[in-house]
Protein backbone atom coordinates (compact mmCIF):
# COMPACT_ATOMS: atom_id res chain seq x y z
CA UNK A 1 0.00 0.00 0.00
CA UNK A 2 2.96 2.26 0.38
CA UNK A 3 3.73 2.61 -3.16
CA UNK A 4 0.58 3.52 -3.75
CA UNK A 5 1.13 6.54 -1.50
CA UNK A 6 4.35 7.73 -3.01
CA UNK A 7 2.57 7.35 -6.13
CA UNK A 8 0.06 10.04 -5.61
CA UNK A 9 2.29 11.70 -3.61
CA UNK A 10 4.03 12.61 -7.10
CA UNK A 11 0.68 12.54 -9.25
CA UNK A 12 -0.92 15.49 -6.72
CA UNK A 13 2.12 17.47 -6.64
CA UNK A 14 2.46 17.42 -10.35
CA UNK A 15 -1.13 18.14 -10.36
CA UNK A 16 -0.73 21.10 -8.60
CA UNK A 17 2.24 22.34 -10.39
CA UNK A 18 -0.03 22.07 -13.73
CA UNK A 19 -2.25 24.88 -11.88
CA UNK A 20 0.24 27.62 -12.97
CA UNK A 21 -0.58 26.93 -16.17
CA UNK A 22 -4.54 27.27 -15.91
CA UNK A 23 -4.86 31.50 -16.26
CA UNK A 24 -3.15 30.99 -19.45
CA UNK A 25 -4.60 27.74 -20.58
CA UNK A 26 -7.97 29.07 -19.81
CA UNK A 27 -7.22 32.47 -21.21
CA UNK A 28 -8.84 33.92 -18.08
CA UNK A 29 -7.18 37.34 -19.34
CA UNK A 30 -10.25 37.20 -21.87
CA UNK A 31 -12.83 35.13 -20.14
CA UNK A 32 -12.73 36.91 -17.18
CA UNK A 33 -12.23 39.94 -17.87
CA UNK A 34 -16.04 41.21 -18.04
CA UNK A 35 -16.24 39.64 -14.08
CA UNK A 36 -15.88 42.21 -11.77
CA UNK A 37 -12.47 42.64 -9.54
CA UNK A 38 -13.57 41.24 -6.49
CA UNK A 39 -14.69 38.32 -8.72
CA UNK A 40 -11.32 38.04 -10.86
CA UNK A 41 -9.51 37.97 -7.96
CA UNK A 42 -11.35 35.09 -6.28
CA UNK A 43 -10.51 32.63 -8.81
CA UNK A 44 -6.78 33.16 -8.98
CA UNK A 45 -7.05 32.98 -5.15
CA UNK A 46 -8.90 29.81 -4.97
CA UNK A 47 -7.27 28.88 -8.10
CA UNK A 48 -3.61 29.33 -5.48
CA UNK A 49 -5.28 27.75 -2.61
CA UNK A 50 -6.61 24.94 -4.42
CA UNK A 51 -2.94 23.92 -5.98
CA UNK A 52 -1.35 24.60 -2.63
CA UNK A 53 -3.78 22.12 -0.56
CA UNK A 54 -3.46 19.95 -3.54
CA UNK A 55 0.36 19.87 -3.56
CA UNK A 56 0.28 19.66 0.92
CA UNK A 57 -1.38 16.46 -0.06
CA UNK A 58 1.13 15.13 -2.38
CA UNK A 59 4.03 16.20 0.43
CA UNK A 60 2.14 14.37 2.86
CA UNK A 61 1.55 11.02 0.96
CA UNK A 62 5.19 11.06 0.11
CA UNK A 63 6.76 12.08 3.42
CA UNK A 64 3.78 10.19 6.17
CA UNK A 65 2.69 7.34 4.00
CA UNK A 66 3.85 4.57 6.50
CA UNK A 67 1.67 7.28 9.42
CA UNK A 68 -1.05 7.81 7.28
CA UNK A 69 -1.21 3.18 6.78
CA UNK A 70 -0.01 2.59 10.45
CA UNK A 71 -1.99 4.66 12.38
CA UNK A 72 -5.50 5.70 14.06
CA UNK A 73 -4.74 9.26 13.18
CA UNK A 74 -3.27 8.47 9.47
CA UNK A 75 -6.38 6.35 9.42
CA UNK A 76 -8.55 8.91 9.70
CA UNK A 77 -6.88 11.37 7.79
CA UNK A 78 -6.82 8.92 4.64
CA UNK A 79 -10.85 8.48 5.65
CA UNK A 80 -11.23 12.17 5.39
CA UNK A 81 -8.84 12.53 2.05
CA UNK A 82 -10.95 8.97 0.69
CA UNK A 83 -14.43 11.23 1.60
CA UNK A 84 -12.49 14.51 -0.41
CA UNK A 85 -11.52 12.61 -3.19
CA UNK A 86 -14.46 10.43 -3.68
CA UNK A 87 -16.85 13.82 -3.46
CA UNK A 88 -14.04 15.12 -6.69
CA UNK A 89 -14.92 11.69 -8.73
CA UNK A 90 -18.80 12.00 -7.97
CA UNK A 91 -18.33 15.65 -9.22
CA UNK A 92 -16.64 15.10 -12.29
CA UNK A 93 -19.85 13.27 -13.33
CA UNK A 94 -22.78 15.14 -12.27
CA UNK A 95 -20.51 18.60 -11.39
CA UNK A 96 -19.46 19.47 -15.31
CA UNK A 97 -21.61 19.40 -18.54
CA UNK A 98 -20.73 16.39 -20.56
CA UNK A 99 -21.15 19.36 -23.30
CA UNK A 100 -17.27 20.25 -22.37
CA UNK A 101 -15.90 17.35 -22.98
CA UNK A 102 -18.57 14.80 -25.00
CA UNK A 103 -17.64 14.50 -29.12
CA UNK A 104 -14.58 16.00 -28.82
CA UNK A 105 -11.52 13.86 -28.63
CA UNK A 106 -8.79 15.32 -26.57
CA UNK A 107 -11.29 16.56 -23.69
CA UNK A 108 -13.01 13.19 -23.46
CA UNK A 109 -9.41 11.60 -22.99
CA UNK A 110 -8.68 13.93 -19.98
CA UNK A 111 -12.01 13.32 -18.70
CA UNK A 112 -11.51 9.70 -18.45
CA UNK A 113 -7.94 10.12 -17.13
CA UNK A 114 -8.98 12.04 -14.34
CA UNK A 115 -12.29 9.79 -13.83
CA UNK A 116 -9.87 7.11 -13.34
CA UNK A 117 -7.54 9.31 -11.47
CA UNK A 118 -10.14 10.71 -8.70
CA UNK A 119 -11.38 6.82 -8.60
CA UNK A 120 -7.68 5.69 -7.82
CA UNK A 121 -7.37 8.09 -4.71
CA UNK A 122 -10.52 7.02 -3.64
CA UNK A 123 -9.65 3.87 -3.54
CA UNK A 124 -6.33 3.84 -1.74
CA UNK A 125 -7.45 6.18 0.46
CA UNK A 126 -10.74 4.62 1.76
CA UNK A 127 -8.99 1.23 1.36
CA UNK A 128 -6.67 2.49 3.53
CA UNK A 129 -9.30 3.33 6.53
CA UNK A 130 -11.38 0.25 6.03
CA UNK A 131 -9.38 -2.82 5.76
Amino acid sequence: MEIHFKVIGVLLILLSVVHVFFPRYFKWDLELKSLSLINRQLMTMHTFFIALAIFLMGLLCLTSSTELIETNLGNKISLGLGIFWSIRLFMQFFGYSTGLWKGKTFETIIHIIFSLFWAYLSIVFLATYFY
